[in-house]
This record gives C-alpha cells, sequence and structure tokens, in this order.
C-alpha cells in the first residue's frame, strides 16, 4: 500500500495519505490572532489539506482540538459549529490548558478523515 506525503517537509508533513485514510498534523492559526480568527484560519486550512488529498470536511472521522485556555471553547465552538458538516459530524475531543508551541497560539486541531 502506497503512502503519499502532501507539503512534505524536514521535520513532518502537513497530510499523510495511506490506504483509504488522510491524517493531517496540527493546524494553527495565525499568532496574534484571538481564538476565533485562529479557529476560522486553521478550518480553512484543514479544507484546503483535505481537498488536496482528495476528500472534503464531510469525511472527517475524528478531530482532536487542544485550547491553550479552557475559557475559549465557547468562542472556538461557535466557529467550529458554523463549519462543521452537521450531517457528517466526526468524533472529537478537546482539551483544554494546553502549552501549544508558542504562547501565541490558541488553538491547534488536528483530524483524521476518510478518503
Amino acid at each position: 500500500m502506497t503512502i503519499r506525503r502532501i507539503e512534505p517537509g524536514k521535520r513532518m508533513s502537513q497530510a499523510v495519505v495511506h490506504g483509504n485514510t488522510v491524517y493531517l498534523a496540527g493546524q494553527v492559526g495565525e499568532p496574534g490572532e484571538d481564538v476565533s480568527a485562529q479557529t476560522r484560519t486553521i478550518l480553512a486550512e484543514i479544507d484546503r489539506l483535505l481537498a488536496e488529498a482528495g476528500t472534503s470536511k464531510a469525511r472527517i472521522l475524528s478531530a482532536t482540538i487542544w485550547l491553550a485556555d479552557i475559557a475559549d471553547f465557547a468562542a472556538m465552538n461557535a466557529v467550529w459549529d458554523a463549519w462543521v458538516d452537521p450531517a457528517n459530524p466526526p468524533a472529537r475531543a478537546t482539551g483544554g490548558q494546553i502549552a501549544l508551541a508558542t504562547p501565541d497560539y490558541r488553538v491547534e486541531i488536528i483530524v483524521v478523515a476518510a478518503l
């Protein structure tokens, strides 16, 4: 079975396709933006990477969301709820009070999708 790497770099790929599954790296927004803006940026990037892999948000199997501050949960969810495919919501977990790569990141989202 082949493995296809999308936007591979020295440390990681932005997405990896193996069989009928697409694994996305953790996506983050622009440093300095609030959690809503970062979430919108992340979800647009997820849409782009899933399209590059040949799938869409309707085929997301699971999502893991990390928040630097759990107080941002409602604001992140407002953006997520407007974006997620209501007919095909994925399994999802959210953790708060997570130390992300830089304090400027408020949220990171990782998804796994089917082709």
